[in-house]
């Protein structure tokens, strides 16, 4: 499959797949990030409501979309971060129209001590296939203000999947193993294979090694090919299990709302123009909560503008990344939206 180009690869993903709706992801799980809820039965109402409220994972929320605004979220959910810390960031395909702002995340990677910038490269040919090209990605892409890691450039390791759905191990880059804490800085927007990229995908994907890893995630090394629909959203789940048991309570997750096309930023200047307005800034220490709050933030808008983003989740049975977390124990799907001035 290395000779399978970016083009290629996008065109295949547009194949339409049975919608699934937002169902049957009520309930709560311990997991990544989550606290489980006393099981006394509580004496008064009021204390029933303030452990209801404890069973909750703490989602913050900004609507206001700047560096400011980005650290003072990370502030909120960065208590357990500590060493040498690598922030995994989606860097783009170059001349990528959607990605983060370089000078939004030169002024927060500046403001987090001993922190390098991670990506691996990719499965599916192209610019960033190859860690020479992919640095020369970088430099195009402007990501020169700190260090960035090519975390595969020197091979893989295996972490173990516990439990998993499917997989019993995922190679992930092996310099991801140097690394003390994982600060998951997510562009939340459609994908063309699983509905929506959020933190569970750039980690899932975005961690796993070029040459292997994204392989056993894509399911080509089990089934022979690139696996599409629910079946690709749990091979995600157990890569994203597997990167959140080796770091613990050491990661945390921010999604960025903000120019979300239908496509990936892997799609480059092909990627679809945005509809859907400007959202905001999420963070938390729970995978599951964030991205369950971010669909949510989607689904709840009042603007005929969010369908073609919702069309191309359902259409990819998207949905089912976060039933999945949640069947792994990945986090909570309830949660309290904190917002933040």
């Amino acid at each position: 499959m290395s000779n399978l180009s970016r083009r290629n690869f996008v065109k295949m993903a547009g194949v339409a797949i049975a919608g699934a709706g937002l169902t049957g992801l009520s309930g709560f799980v311990t997991g990544c990030g989550a606290k489980a809820a006393d099981s006394t039965v509580p004496a008064s109402n009021a204390n029933k409501a303030a452990v209801q409220a404890s069973a909750k994972s703490k989602v913050y929320f900004t609507k206001h979309i700047d560096a400011e605004h980005l650290q003072k979220l990370y502030g909120k959910v960065n208590s357990e971060i500590s060493g040498k810390i690598a922030i995994k960031l989606h860097t783009g395909e170059p001349h990528g129209p959607n990605i983060l702002p370089r000078d939004m995340v030169q002024a927060f990677q500046s403001q987090i001590p001993n922190s390098t910038i991670i990506e691996a490269n990719v499965a599916y040919g192209g610019p960033r296939s190859t860690t020479q090209q992919h640095r020369e990605t970088l430099q195009t892409n402007g990501w020169t203000f700190c260090p960035v890691d090519i975390i595969d450039e020197d091979g893989d390791v295996n972490f173990p999947v516990k439990n998993g759905l499917h997989l019993k191990e995922v190679a992930v880059g092996s310099h991801l193993t140097n690394y003390d804490s994982l600060v998951v800085l997510t562009h939340f927007k459609g994908h063309a294979m699983g509905g929506f990229g959020g933190s569970l995908k750039n980690i899932a994907i975005g961690c796993a090694s070029g040459k292997k890893g994204k392989l056993q995630v894509h399911g080509v090394q089990d089934y022979g090919k690139w696996v599409m629909g629910g079946l690709f959203m749990e091979l995600m789940a157990d890569s994203g299990k597997a990167i959140c048991d080796h770091f613990g309570k050491n990661i945390t997750f921010l999604n960025v709302m903000r120019r979300m096309s239908v496509d990936c930023d892997c799609a480059g200047t092909s990627a679809a123009e945005p509809v859907i307005p400007d959202i905001g800034i999420l963070a938390s220490t729970d995978i599951l909560a964030i991205d369950q709050a971010s669909i949510d933030l989607v689904y709840n808008f009042e603007d005929s503008r969010k369908n073609d983003l919702i069309e191309r989740i359902e259409s990819r049975e998207g949905l089912r990344q976060l039933s999945a977390m949640k069947e792994l124990g990945l986090g909570n799907d309830q949660y309290e939206l904190i917002e933040v001035d």
